[in-house]
């Protein structure tokens, strides 16, 4: 069945964050991290988290979590905002849940150009060599827990990338979830800075935050991220660069090979990937306040996943790109697990 959805934003007492009972009942969580090679001396860095008694692992139950174009996953999905992050809650409900931060960004190592002066290359990590590296790690973990396939979600440009993996690798994917997904650009993209495009970019805090203000009404500005949240969030993030954080302002190192991939593609009406080649079950979930992947795109989107069983469109009130981070992460959280659970052994 294919379905589509808006969803109104939960009120702060949503429960998807524990209560004290319940986290006295909560699993114990442990955690194992990875550096795997992909390649040209290049190693990614993979995060675990599971529960301590998950003897036995399935495709339904087994998650891999990619980043979007400017900041790592292992910062965001797993960064404890009020106590719990969403890896934190993925595992919680007795998933075996993996991120991957992708070459050149938060633990993974960067290729020596990203030690060079940034006009001296071209843009770093194309989408082609992403895909590449989430194959690696998506093999690593196939083979650590002997499952034939995984469930793959991509955040932003990590869509792009976990899309064309699933319609190149349809047998390796069990479930598909697209958060904020790339599609065909109608204006200019937020994370292009223009001109010409060397090896990487620097992107400041303060430029990080004044795009999180992008698209919301005026009124919800001041509460759309609770108090600390984004502080903590920059401060663990900018910490992973510590070439970055030498200059002044602090500023965290970017490849661009996401943004040559924009112009390449998305901003010159090329897909990256045949979404008719998708054939496993496929979410598509955002924010209706998305600036940087608006819904246009989603809803483009959507009727193209012609193979897709049981596809879905999940529109979620009062959030953002970045919603994950933001008082109504909870929303967020839930659409995405209640799809991955339905079939989950």
């Amino acid at each position: 069945m294919n379905r589509r959805a808006i969803l109104a934003a939960p009120s702060l007492a949503t429960p998807v964050f524990l209560t004290r009972g319940a986290q006295a009942q909560a699993p114990r969580i442990v955690t194992e991290e990875f550096m795997v090679p992909v390649g040209d001396g290049q190693e990614v860095f993979l995060r675990n988290k599971r529960p301590e008694s998950l003897a036995s692992f399935t495709p339904g139950r087994t998650l891999l979590m990619v980043h979007g174009a400017t900041y790592p996953a292992s910062t965001a999905f797993d960064l404890p905002l009020g106590g719990l992050s969403w890896m934190d809650y993925i595992a919680g409900r007795g998933f075996d849940v993996w991120c991957l931060d992708l070459r050149g960004y938060g633990r993974s190592t960067r290729p020596p150009e990203m030690s060079q002066p940034a006009e001296a290359n071209p843009p770093l990590v194309r989408g082609e060599q992403a895909v590449a590296d989430i194959a690696r790690a998506a093999a690593f973990i196939r083979e650590r827990r002997a499952l034939p396939k995984l469930t793959h979600l991509g955040y932003s440009w990590g869509t792009a990338l976990m899309g064309r993996f699933a319609a190149d690798n349809p047998t390796l994917v069990e479930r598909l979830v697209l958060y904020a997904p790339v599609w065909l650009r109608q204006g200019a993209s937020l994370a292009d800075p223009g001109g010409a495009l060397g090896a990487y970019r620097f992107v400041t805090q303060e430029a990080a935050r004044a795009r999180r203000g992008a698209g919301v009404p005026e009124a919800a500005r001041a509460t759309l991220v609770p108090p600390g949240w984004f502080e903590h969030w920059a401060g663990v993030t900018w910490a992973t660069d510590p070439e970055g954080m030498r200059r002044n302002p602090a500023a965290l190192r970017a490849p661009n090979g996401s943004v040559a991939d924009g112009r390449e593609y998305w901003a010159a009406g090329r897909p990256f990937y045949d979404p008719a080649k998708i054939t496993a079950p496929t979410l598509l979930v955002l924010g209706e306040w998305d600036q940087d992947t608006p819904p246009y795109m989603a809803n483009t989107l959507f009727p193209l996943l012609t193979a897709s069983t049981g596809k879905r469109l999940v529109l979620l009130g009062e959030g953002t790109h970045g919603m994950w981070m933001e008082r109504n992460r909870g929303a967020l959280f839930q659409a995405v697990q209640i799809f991955i659970e339905e079939s989950a052994g």
